[in-house]
């Protein structure tokens, strides 16, 4: 068994392992029990009770975090000429087509978000293979396949972040950073509790939010009481 460092057991002592906070709390005790020297995500692991092999319980959207996920987005708009204007405008990273296409099929992949439009989706769609492993595979329902790429980019660009449900039926989401307040961590990952209630499928049956835990990186998970959002 792993020996516990000094500053996991100084961790481990500021909350109960065995108990459920409220999300406040949870927030709460997240800042206090993260000691490292950068700036932390904060993350949602969210375990629901459906069968992602079957269609019609996949869960997935997107959701706007009112303060934001913290971090520098690099976004990368694969579009014609004559939406580039518009991508660079927004404050997109990267803008273009055929040269980026060639740049992802040689390895590249230095971006977290990709946003195309409809009629370039045939050049995109080759990249698949690629894109999809890495989570950066454009999709309309998560809105960074569309003609208005400017209005995406200034999304993401602002918080929208998108999540599905693994094959073991869990979501993961970051919810913020460390040097966040906990009010803004708790908002924030409030907001991607009420969506997933939103979202749950008419043909989950039973429990639907099983567990929720908080955690930043590299600091042991706060579990967040379930039946507060059931």
């Amino acid at each position: 068994m792993a020996r516990l460092t000094k500053a996991r057991k100084a961790a481990n002592e500021k909350f109960d392992a065995e108990r459920s906070y409220s999300l406040d709390e949870a927030s709460n005790i997240v800042k206090e029990t993260t000691s490292t020297k950068f700036d932390a995500s904060v993350d949602l692991v969210v375990s629901l009770g459906v069968d992602p092999r079957k269609a019609n319980q996949m869960v997935r959207g997107t959701v706007s975090l009112p303060h934001g996920t913290g971090k520098n987005i690099r976004v990368l708009v694969l579009c014609t000429p004559d939406k580039e204007a518009e991508a660079k405008e927004a404050g997109a990273d990267h803008v273009g087509l055929d040269e980026y296409v060639e740049k992802i099929k040689g390895g590249w992949t230095d971006i977290d978000v990709i946003v195309t439009t409809p009629q370039v989706m045939g050049k995109v769609g080759a990249l698949g293979r690629i894109l999809g492993p890495r989570g950066l595979m454009p999709n309309p329902k998560s809105g960074t396949v569309t003609m208005d790429v400017g209005k995406a980019v200034t999304e993401v660009k602002a918080g929208k972040i998108d999540f599905k449900v693994d094959k073991y039926g869990i979501i993961h989401a970051s919810v913020g950073r460390v040097s966040f307040s906990k009010e803004k961590i708790s908002e924030n990952a409030n907001e991607v509790m009420q969506t997933l209630v939103r979202l749950r499928p008419s043909a989950a049956k039973g429990t639907y939010i099983k567990s929720i835990s908080m955690s930043s990186t590299m600091s042991p998970g706060i579990q967040v009481e379930p039946k507060t959002f059931s």
